[in-house]
């Protein structure tokens, strides 16, 4: 599969002018996008093989769902979400950092 990760892969990271707070806060994002976090709460207690199957197979439905709704706000077929407006207190991003 393309772009998925296995056990071992590298996940790299430069640190630039001796900034480790920002190379950690990046890797942070790095680690929640490619899943790793899920990954290691998943491995730290044994899952039964049919637990494994029912969540897999719920996860198969929540990721079909999801790609059939965006296909359909896509087509037309029903209204787009939302904006989400921030929390009161919050402020919204700045476009470099979206």
């Amino acid at each position: 599969m393309v772009g998925h990760r296995q056990i071992g892969d590298i996940l790299q990271v430069l640190v630039r002018d001796n900034n480790i707070d920002q190379a950690l806060k990046f890797l942070k994002k790095k680690m929640q996008r490619e899943g790793i976090f899920r990954e290691m709460k998943l491995r730290s207690a044994y899952e039964k093989p049919s637990e494994r199957k029912v969540r897999e197979r719920a996860e198969a439905i929540r990721r079909a769902r999801k790609l059939a709704r965006k296909a359909a706000i896509r087509e037309g077929l029903i209204a787009a979400p939302k904006p989400r407006t921030p929390a009161p207190g919050q402020r919204r991003p700045t476009f470099g950092q979206r």
